[in-house]
């Protein structure tokens, strides 16, 4: 006599069965169809739960002609905002049963629209893109064939989603924030010559504005232009103000890298943080809560940013006709160490 083996994959008929519903108010049910009686949503999820029952995601999307796969490509992997920001796309995509396959330009233009024609584009179904390289003269580019989601400040305007952060009020309370705290001689670290959009423009705009609000004149010299927004380069802004002899008593990083960078430096040189000199940055990265001393930072709103990247992109990939949307996402100041008062 042959073992007949034991069923191992729960189907909705099993859920259907146990429910005491039909195989459609189960499929219902697990596409979050919005139409069911709470009392019956209630009794399928109690099946689902008991029999362990999980949807195939291929089957669903080989049924309507998706993969269930979205991109996302991000300048650096290695600088830590964009590290956390893809895990926030990860796991904001997992709760809504996608996979996201992640690739980094190197803020190169040329890698960045060679992401937007590559190949891999036909493995996904749609792309949240933060470019870096790219200008507002290439808005043209963006004109693919594909849902498209660009995150940041290089190009504002045209016929796809954009989610942003608050850059110029979030370095306009950076900047009030060292100044309540009676700093007057505020150094800007890591902006960018030239530069009249992206996050190095719109932030040394609103430190500017708050100088500006306080009666507190700008000082050029005090402004330090740098390349990659790394940790190395936040050092040597803070190198250059001390061997030049400016006098400082602030530093806002324009963002943690570049801050944590200028925390090294002034530890180097033996400066007391935060009596001599406070520094500030821009991200809240989580090193940021790690730091000796503890830095503070604006907190841009990372995680709304990453969730609602997802859902405007899901919202695209179903065929959504609404008008473009433009999301700038909310901020908070997070207080540390290195600005106590």
């Amino acid at each position: 006599m042959t073992d007949v083996p034991a069923k191992t994959t729960v189907t909705m008929t099993d859920v259907a069965q146990r429910a005491g519903v039909s195989v459609k108010t189960v499929s219902n049910v697990v596409n979050d169809y919005p139409h069911i009686r709470p009392a019956t949503r209630e009794k399928v999820q109690k099946a689902i739960d008991e029999l362990g029952y999980r949807m195939n995601l291929a089957a669903r999307n080989l049924r309507q002609g998706t993969t269930g796969i979205i991109g996302l490509a991000v300048p650096e992997l290695s600088l830590p905002y964009f590290a956390e920001l893809a895990d926030s796309v990860m796991r904001a995509a997992e709760a809504r049963g996608l996979v996201v396959l992640i690739e980094q330009t190197g803020a190169s233009r040329q890698h960045e629209l060679d992401v937007l024609t590559s190949e891999r584009r036909q493995l996904t179904d749609g792309l949240i893109f933060s470019p870096l390289g790219l200008g507002p003269d290439d808005a043209d580019e963006l004109k693919v064939p594909y849902p498209l989601v660009v995150l940041g400040e290089r190009i504002f305007g045209g016929d796809w989603d954009h989610v942003t952060m608050n850059n110029v009020d979030g370095a306009r309370a950076a900047t009030q924030h060292l100044i309540d705290r009676g700093r007057r001689r505020i150094a800007v670290a890591g902006a960018h010559a030239g530069e009249t959009m992206g996050s190095a423009a719109l932030r040394v705009l609103g430190y500017q504005a708050a100088l500006a609000a306080n009666g507190i004149p700008f000082d050029p010299a005090l402004v330090i232009e740098g390349g990659l927004w790394h940790r190395a380069t936040g050092a040597d802004c803070v190198y250059q103000l001390l061997d030049a002899g400016t006098e400082f008593d602030a530093v806002f990083g324009l963002n943690d890298a570049l801050a944590l960078g200028a925390l090294h430096a002034l530890h180097a040189r033996r400066v007391d943080i935060p009596r001599k000199v406070a520094v500030v940055g821009f991200d809240d990265t989580e090193e940021a809560a790690y730091s000796a001393p503890t830095l503070s930072s604006i907190a841009p709103g990372r995680e709304q940013i990453a969730d609602t990247a997802v859902d405007l992109l899901m919202q695209r990939i179903a065929g959504s006709a609404e008008p473009f949307r433009r999301v700038v996402a909310d901020f908070t100041l997070e207080a540390r160490e290195s600005t106590a008062d």
